[in-house]
């Protein structure tokens, strides 16, 4: 059953963990990449971002090959974790900055590739199955 949790559910976990225990920490530096003549500045805010894509990423492998039950569950799941998004968006003040927005963006974005994802792979084995060439010749 673990499997049909979307992956998507790190990003918000980390987010509140962060935000409702150690404040609005988001530009504080966590590292500077060393380049050739620069610094590249490395804060809890890209960190966190790339984690969400880096689920997000995922979660969309997660959907290309998944059991019948486990993805019908998952597409649930991360359509009711998305309006847990979109609900703490609009009602926790610590939740309302343009990070938590990019989040419930890549949430969305999981929402919808999974649909696109099934569907597609649902329209492929119809075609397979119901393509007459490649069935028996009596």
């Amino acid at each position: 059953m673990l499997a049909a949790i979307p992956l998507t559910i790190v990003p918000l976990i980390l987010f509140n963990l962060v935000a409702h225990t150690a404040g609005n920490q988001w530009s504080d530096v966590l590292v500077n990449l060393p380049l050739i003549g620069a610094a590249c500045p490395i804060t809890l805010r890209d960190l966190l971002e790339l984690v969400a894509l880096a689920m997000l990423f995922f979660e969309t492998l997660r959907s290309a090959a998944p059991t019948r039950n486990v993805m019908i569950t998952n597409h649930i799941v991360s359509t009711v974790l998305l309006i847990v998004y979109v609900v703490q968006f609009i009602v926790d003040p610590v939740a309302g900055n343009s990070l938590y927005l990019i989040l419930t963006a890549i949430a969305l974005f999981d929402v919808v590739a999974g649909f696109t994802i099934s569907i597609r792979t649902a329209q492929r084995d119809v075609t397979f199955a119901g393509d007459p060439s490649l069935g028996h010749h009596h």
